[in-house]
């Protein structure tokens, strides 16, 4: 344990010198509704079950920052990878679906039950700070941005020390057929390409009652969970 507090220690002061900066702030619309004018949404206590919550951005008037891919719609798997090879017919990963809305530099994905929240501005203080999706009680803190028309979720390993490290991040795009493409280096260099199904405004129930995969084994402590969901991003 020792040993792996100080490669995490060593790891954070490492980031320190290359964690993105923080970008400014955007400027509000003249008139409207702006981003600043909507509560930050966070995940209710044991997720939001089969239904989407109503929308959080839908009457937000402020234009999306520059550089930022448009993402906002409700999304459906249509394919995924992990390492290379099409994921096995009848996980769960072919019922997700997720809804993004955007707003100026704000973005909120709602999916598997939990709510993700951030300005996309590069700071741990507008970041994500919300619950893990596989036991919605786990604390998890990702630092958001848009960088080269890429949506990008970098997670804090150690919130006392909040940095980030480039290359450990989680990302969505849009393809040139206008489908998002997501990866995720912890969960097996998994790779989801989802069609557009809906609006950002629309609501959706899920059919499947399937649970996400990857989540506390039964019995498990939970900072052994923790421990193993660091060092998948520490090794992916």
């Amino acid at each position: 344990m020792a040993a792996a507090g100080i490669a995490w220690f060593a790891l954070a002061i490492l980031s320190l010198a290359c964690s993105p900066d923080a970008a400014p702030a955007p400027k509000p619309s003249a008139g409207g509704v702006t981003a600043d004018d909507i509560p930050v949404a966070h995940t209710p206590p044991g997720g939001y079950g089969q239904t989407f919550p109503s929308p959080v951005l839908a009457d937000c008037t402020e234009p999306l920052v520059a550089g930022a891919p448009d993402l906002r719609g409700i999304w459906k798997t249509l394919r995924a990878e992990r390492d290379g090879k099409p994921v096995p017919a009848g996980a769960y990963i072919y019922s997700y679906v997720e809804r993004i809305e955007q707003c100026g530099d704000r973005i909120v994905d709602m999916g598997g039950g939990t709510i993700a929240d951030a300005r996309a501005d590069g700071t741990f203080a507008n970041a994500v700070h919300d619950v893990s999706v596989f036991d919605y009680t786990t604390p998890l803190h990702a630092v958001a941005s848009y960088e080269d028309g890429v949506f990008v979720l970098r997670p804090v390993l150690v919130p006392a020390i909040p940095l980030t490290i480039p290359w450990l991040k989680v990302t969505r795009r849009l393809d040139a057929d206008g489908h998002m493409v997501w990866t995720r280096p912890d969960q097996g260099h998994l790779t989801v390409t989802l069609e557009r199904i809906g609006s950002p405004n629309d609501g959706y129930t899920r059919q499947s009652t399937q649970l996400p995969d990857g989540g506390p084994r039964p019995g498990e402590p939970t900072w052994r969970y923790r421990l193993r969901t660091l060092w998948a991003f520490l090794t992916a």
